[in-house]
């Protein structure tokens, strides 16, 4: 039409000292100038995309010389032959296309990928001879499902698809079912309700427990002498201060004309409760309980109680805990010895109680930790074998992963289980063998069983049931994590440092890689070595990974654990920071492209480390948190006194949230941030990224808030987890200058302050048609920043010496169109 002879004219004449900056806006101008409405012009652009990206490139910002347009002639043809002369100019400039800068490599993962057909394997638990496990799917929006493997090796998904296994007991849940003599018992996510099913195919739940009474149920012990269930309770009453934890018991019943038997109440009076154990003979009951503001990882009471024929406690003992001890994992031998793990040591080892409840004896005393933070319900951190041996997990500082061993209880002997794995999940036993969940750095997470005989075997004959993931991936393409001690201003931290690779991918000669420091969530947890494609998606595409264990995290001991008590927002920050000073000074990774990004307790870290520090260049906050006064105002019961420890009394100690809130020094951050963040989010509100996003969108910092309708604390939704990932790499890689394009059919990310040109190059404002065009004049970006309806008579270019960063081009303006083409 006219108009795009025109406008490429036009162009052409304007552009004549930089003729390829004239073709590439020329090309998408005559596919976008269309009535009706202002189409964007240059969508890639909108979205981040550096045009000069995507041609092959030797190194960063680098470029040849172009031929020059005057050679070919000035008709379209002829520009068509000059661009092809220019690409291919390029590509034998380029030489090897193996050659890739960092971040923009090939990779064989993708975020589909990654959710596609994986599936969470948890809880796996013996009836008889016949399995039952949890999967956490993905693709049904993170519903959790139990499925069972009969004795004849039938396996069968068991809970409806109406129905979600999950419990909301202290918001993080865990130990949301068990099985026993063929029923199963579990809490519905939907309605919190517990429910009996019979464990055979098309079998119905029958709920136990009446609708709409504020009550939820979590860690089962089945009590069948008295047909019962042994629980914890957590009753929500409209109008109280926080809900109510105690121990009850629920009969196997269920409704009998309309009316349910009631919720009795065993123990009651402490904060909280977990893990209730019944001995073989059901005449004891071992369960623990602590007390604000104490974590269960701070200090916890281990009791036990006798149980009467009518089911009522007798007199309560206390066996361990204290106020600098922390107990969990307590469970009844065949002969009624109780067992527990406990920190008193300064290390999470196992003990046996003594004969009259106390006076316990640690089975073997090690520097190395037995269990973890006891963050869920359910949780069991070793099982008991049939011939009176333990089988527990174990984890060393220093070493990659951890290791599955059968402990002596009497010598104090250690054997190893399935030395050639690094990770491990629930386990389970029965009198043929056991079930256990395992994985390793290079080994995705499955469900395996393995006989009795064969457990301490150099080479255990392990039948596989279930794997987490169909989708495989060869070494050659899988970063080996390092772990790595390194020194702080305030003492030394942890970190496992992968670096990047990819078979088919080569850096250009004297480049490094970007690199993400992950800050992981709690902040009491730790990082995993287990296989996380999650991070090989980043290390396959030339980013490297650092996934650090600041202090507090938990694997290290008691001491260190303890090192973040009055400090977070500190020593964790010095940490992530010192971890990419480290690498950077090491020559491992480019100072230039460092890049920070954490969940929950870990967006805090990130948000912290990027308005009181200046070490990093980006960062991406997934449901984190920016206002600790918020935060201690306005969370769930479980967590609502956890930043006592952590940072001081509130309101007493204000003045110290204020000053470690990021919200409150939005002036101080001078790098792009992303939000990503649940609608539904009760831990983190999602008011707290609102307000951090719009406080950072004001200061005119690249930004962009994603909303997940339906999610809470934590992405369950396949869509949601592959958007929030591909929209971390778009995010980075369009900030450090790199490609960045989201998948075809996944929504794209807005960004706020969206500035694609290099910094402090040179710059033009044109307007054509009505869209007003920024263009650098060093990179060959060009990108739409308005629109308005031109008229009749808008084909020239306008000065605009408002604009400080750029100059402006000129040409007569004729008052015609009809003028203005003959002119031309």
């Amino acid at each position: 039409t006219g108009a795009e002879v025109a406008a490429m004219c036009l162009l052409k004449t304007i552009m004549a000292p930089r003729p390829f900056l004239a073709v590439l806006i020329i090309l998408p101008m005559c596919v976008c100038f269309a009535p009706p409405g202002p189409p964007p012009l240059l969508k890639l652009a909108s979205r981040g995309i550096s045009l000069r990206g995507n041609a092959p490139q030797v190194g960063r910002r680098t470029r040849s010389t172009p031929a020059m347009v005057g050679d070919f002639g000035d008709t379209p043809a002829d520009i068509l032959k000059w661009t092809q002369q220019r690409e291919k100019e390029k590509k034998e400039a380029a030489g090897d296309m193996t050659t890739t800068l960092y971040g923009e490599w090939d990779s064989p993962i993708s975020s589909n990928d990654i959710t596609k057909g994986s599936v969470g394997l948890g809880a796996p638990k013996f009836d008889g001879e016949d399995l039952y496990w949890v999967e956490g799917r993905a693709t049904e929006g993170g519903r959790q499902v139990i499925v069972k493997k009969d004795a004849s090796g039938d396996v069968t998904d068991m809970t409806p698809a109406a129905f979600n296994v999950r419990t909301r007991v202290h918001e993080y849940g865990g130990g949301a079912w068990t099985v026993k003599q063929g029923v199963i018992y579990f809490t519905n996510f939907a309605d919190q309700r517990l429910y009996a099913q019979f464990a055979f195919p098309g079998a119905e739940p029958i709920p136990l427990t009446p609708p709409d009474r504020g009550l939820r149920f979590a860690d089962f012990a089945v009590d069948s002498a008295r047909e019962r269930l042994v629980c914890v309770v957590e009753e929500h009453k409209e109008g109280a201060k926080e809900p109510q934890n105690y121990l009850a018991s629920v009969k196997f019943a269920g409704e009998t004309d309309g009316v349910f038997p009631e919720v009795q109440k065993l123990a009651e009076g402490a904060d909280f409760y977990s893990s209730p154990r019944l001995s073989s003979d059901g005449t004891r009951v071992a369960w623990l309980q602590w007390e604000h503001p104490n974590m269960p990882w701070d200090s916890t009471l281990l009791n036990v109680a006798s149980v009467g024929e009518d089911g009522a406690l007798g007199e309560v003992t206390q066996v361990a805990g204290g106020p600098a001890e922390s107990v969990t994992s307590p469970l009844f031998d065949a002969l009624g010895e109780l067992y527990f793990v406990s920190d008193r040591s300064g290390w999470y080892n196992v003990y046996r109680a003594g004969s009259d409840g106390k006076d316990a004896t640690c089975l073997l005393s090690m520097e190395a930790e037995f269990s973890g933070p006891m963050w869920g319900l359910g949780h069991q951190s070793f099982n008991l074998l049939p011939d009176g041996t333990l089988l527990c997990g174990i984890s060393i500082p220093g070493e990659l992963g951890g290791s599955l061993n059968v402990l002596d209880p009497l010598t104090g002997a250690l054997t190893p289980v399935l030395p050639s794995y690094s990770n491990f999940g629930g386990m389970s036993v029965c009198d043929k063998g056991v079930a256990i969940v395992r994985g390793g750095f290079d080994t995705p997470m499955e469900l395996v069983t393995v006989p009795l005989d064969q457990l301490t075997a150099e080479k255990p004959a392990a039948d596989v049931v279930k794997l987490s993931t169909s989708f495989q991936v060869k070494s050659l393409y899988l970063s080996k994590p390092r772990p790595i001690k390194f020194d702080t201003p305030s003492g030394y931290a942890w970190m496992y440092f992968y670096p990047p690779k990819n078979a088919k991918a080569n850096p250009p000669p004297g480049t490094l890689p970007p690199l993400l420091v992950k800050s992981h969530g709690g902040p009491t947890a730790g990082a995993s070595t287990q296989l996380n494609l999650g991070i090989q998606y980043w290390t396959s595409r030339g980013y490297a990974v650092a996934d650090v264990d600041y202090t507090g995290s938990t694997g290290y001991g008691r001491a260190y654990r303890d090192g973040l008590k009055g400090t977070w927002g500190v020593r964790d920050v010095e940490d992530c920071c010192e971890a990419a000073r480290y690498l950077a000074d090491q020559g491992l990774v480019d100072p230039e492209m460092l890049a920070i990004e954490g969940g929950s307790a870990g967006g805090y870290t990130t948000l912290a480390c990027l308005a009181f520090q200046d070490r990093f260049k980006a960062g991406a906050s997934f449901y984190g948190i920016g206002d600790l006064e918020t935060l201690a105002k306005d969370t769930h019961k479980f967590e609502s006194r956890y930043l006592d420890s952590l940072v001081g009394r509130y309101p007493e100690d204000k003045a110290i949230y204020k000053e470690r809130s990021p919200i409150n020094f939005v002036e101080q951050f001078t790098c792009p941030i992303i939000f990503f963040q649940g609608e539904e989010d009760k831990v983190v509100p999602l008011n707290q990224a609102q307000d951090m996003h719009s406080a950072v969108k004001n200061k005119g910092v690249l930004t962009s808030l994603v909303v997940y309708p339906g999610e809470a604390h934590g992405f369950r939704k396949d869509v949601n987890i592959r958007q929030s990932l591909d929209g971390r790499l778009f995010f980075f890689n369009t900030v450090f200058g790199l490609k960045a394009k989201m998948p075809d059919d996944l929504d794209e990310i807005i960004l706020d302050n969206f500035d694609p040109l290099l910094k402090a190059e040179p710059r033009s404002f044109i307007f054509v048609d009505g869209y007003e065009l920024e263009i650098g004049r060093e990179s060959e970006i060009v990108h739409q920043v308005g629109y308005s309806d031109p008229g009749n008579s808008a084909y020239f270019p306008e000065e605009r010496p408002d604009r400080p960063s750029g100059g402006a081009e000129t040409v007569d303006k004729p008052e015609e169109l009809s003028d203005f083409v003959e002119w031309l």
